[in-house]
Formats: structure tokens, C-alpha cells, sequence
């Protein structure tokens, strides 16, 4: 699992309980993570390199402060980090309370080894979904910004289902000069159809924009 990666994945615990901690640590890290253990939120939140982790895992009832209400607390900061709530105490409500609010999974202690490894490897995946989502959408806005105004223009209106023609009309240009926009905007965008290309406006939200701009300038 995290042993297949360039760099071990850091899984963060936070856990009052320091023998809870002791074999959370060495389970982990026998499985090839990285990890980093915490008595309780203020260390955690205290930690610069917790940002990097691709998952918490999180005692319910830790001394002095409620794991339910720092889950919440990380959610309205928005942070991203997927969650693997665990208690000694749980019941049902407090099982529906923590699942709701985006919980990975929730499990009772004693905890098997093989359950707490399947919970971690299902965030860790989530964790990277998000990542590669983000860095995407991170790559489609940086091609954006290398297209020239009219570029965008042209790649506004074809995303909204115009043709080359309509285009052409539009912007009173020739058709063969929008498709030669349109060609060089396909390349910059790194676009392979256009549907990639709509789904990269819808992203950015270009298609929206152009359509009311022109339905508005009609």
C-alpha cells in the first residue's frame, strides 16, 4: 500500500490512549505508511507535516476534548483529510453522527487489524481521488490562462454547442479562422475531443459565462 509510492503516505493518529497509539504506530508502519501519533487535537493541529496526511484516524473520546466536535471543526476549516473514527464507547447515534459528517468508516475498540487496514486503504484511496482531482483541475486553469482572449471566446461558444459557422457569425470572424482558433485552443488545452473540452469549461465554468455573455450581446 504506502510502500508503492515514491515518497511512504502519512497516516496521522490521534489517540489519548498511548498504548492504543504504540500499536496503531506499528501496524501502520508495517503495512509501509508513514506515521505520525498525537495525544489529542492541539498537538495534531500543531504539527505542520499533518497537512500532508492522506488520513486521520481518530478517537471519539479523547481526555479533554470530543473527537466528533474536532471532526466538525475540521470539516467547517475545510480540511480535506479523510477521517477513520475509532472508540472504546461507541453506540449507534454516535456512529450516525460521525458517518454523516463524512466519516470513512467507524470502529469500535478492540479493533481488528485487517478491519483497520481495509478502513485506512479505502481513505487513502479517497484521499487520492481528491488530490488527482484537484491537480487537474489545477492544470485545466493553468492551460486556460495560456489561451488569448479570442481563444477563449471561440472555446466559450463551441462548448455551449455552437458550430463553426454560428462561431464565425458570431464573432465575425471567417470559418476558417475559427477553426484555426479552435485548433490551437484544442492543443493549448490539451483537449483530445470536444467533449474533453467541454468538460474542461464546465470546470472553469467558461460555458456559462459565454452563453449568457453572447445570448445577452444577441
Amino acid at each position: 500500500m504506502g510502500s508503492e509510492a515514491s515518497q511512504p503516505i502519512l497516516i496521522c493518529v490521534i489517540d489519548d490512549d498511548e498504548e492504543v497509539r504504540g500499536s496503531l504506530d506499528s501496524l501502520l508502519r508495517s503495512a509501509g505508511f508513514e506515521v505520525r501519533t498525537f495525544a489529542g487535537p492541539e498537538e495534531y493541529l500543531g504539527c505542520p507535516a499533518a497537512d500532508a496526511a492522506a488520513c486521520l484516524v481518530l478517537d471519539v473520546r479523547l481526555q479533554g476534548a470530543d473527537g466528533l466536535e474536532f471532526q466538525q471543526s475540521l470539516i467547517e476549516s475545510e480540511a480535506q483529510v479523510p477521517v477513520i473514527l475509532i472508540t472504546g464507547h461507541g453506540d449507534i447515534p454516535m456512529t450516525v453522527r460521525g458517518m454523516k459528517a463524512g466519516a470513512v468508516s467507524f470502529l469500535p475498540k478492540p479493533f481488528e487489524e485487517e478491519d483497520m487496514l481495509a478502513a485506512v486503504a479505502e481513505a487513502v484511496e479517497r484521499d487520492r481521488r481528491r488530490r488527482s482531482e484537484e491537480q487537474q483541475g489545477e492544470d485545466v486553469r493553468a492551460n486556460y490562462a495560456s489561451l488569448t482572449p479570442r481563444e477563449r471566446e471561440v472555446m466559450g461558444l463551441v462548448t455551449a454547442g455552437l458550430m463553426n459557422k454560428q462561431v464565425a457569425g458570431r464573432l465575425e470572424l471567417s470559418e476558417i479562422t475559427v477553426k484555426i482558433h479552435r485548433g490551437n485552443l484544442m492543443r493549448k488545452m490539451k483537449a483530445e475531443s470536444l467533449a474533453d473540452l467541454v468538460r474542461m469549461a464546465e470546470t472553469l465554468g467558461v460555458r456559462e459565462t459565454s452563453v449568457t455573455r453572447y445570448h445577452s450581446a444577441g
